[in-house]
């Protein structure tokens, strides 16, 4: 007796096909952005390190600038993914402590997002301004009232949560924006257990620092 044809393979989606090659590009920017900055970096590069077509590129993101944003905004929106951690804490040693675990992971897994961040502000922020004085000025307000609330609940001391914030940004992210000085000192990239060992030290530091542990 004859066997039933085998049913074909369930064709790939359009949208699928389209996230796909996103995460490409999106990710071959990142790197390109990162290593030659805006005005160093280029589509045709770009495409290069992607594998694809520059037309490609142009079929996602029709300008440079339009992919760079992107660029930027993800690694923002991974930052702030990482707050919820924070904002939904019963206090300072929980909130941040996670919240420098999970910038210290960031920093490990997305190294050129940081760098790329940490360039374009250096840089005066030439293609981000707006989104530094709406998004992340919107961000930073919410998360000052939170310290501000922990340290009016005596939770810890009354430092400056501006200022505190700017600590955590500096001491999480030098791991990702200076990691290749990090590497050159540490004879390599750190293990697991020297990575386990970084998040434990800073997390000491700063929460003894602010009277929280």
């Amino acid at each position: 007796m004859p066997q039933p044809a085998p049913e074909p393979l369930r064709p790939i989606r359009r949208n699928e096909i389209r996230q796909q090659n996103e995460q490409l590009i999106l990710q071959a920017a990142e790197k390109v952005f990162a290593e030659a900055g805006f005005g160093g970096a280029t589509m045709q590069l770009i495409a290069d390190v992607a594998g694809l077509p520059k037309a490609n590129l142009h079929y996602y993101f029709t300008t440079k600038e339009e992919l760079y944003r992107k660029v930027v905004s993800n690694i923002f929106d991974i930052w702030l993914h990482a707050a919820e951690s924070m904002d939904n804490a019963p206090g300072p040693v929980e909130g941040i402590g996670a919240y420098i675990d999970a910038k210290m992971e960031i920093s490990r897994r997305h190294p050129d997002g940081s760098k790329v961040w940490a360039s374009e502000v250096m840089h005066g922020a030439p293609v981000i301004q707006d989104y530094l004085e709406t998004t992340l000025r919107d961000w930073t307000a919410g998360r000052v009232a939170l310290i501000q609330g922990w340290i009016d609940a005596g939770q810890m001391a009354a430092v400056n949560p501006d200022h505190l914030l700017y600590m955590l940004w500096a001491a999480t992210q030098h791991y990702a924006d200076f990691g290749h000085q990090i590497e050159t000192l540490n004879g390599g990239p750190l293990t697991d257990r020297q990575w386990a060992e970084a998040k434990d030290s800073v997390k000491a530091m700063i929460l003894r620092g602010i009277g929280a542990a």
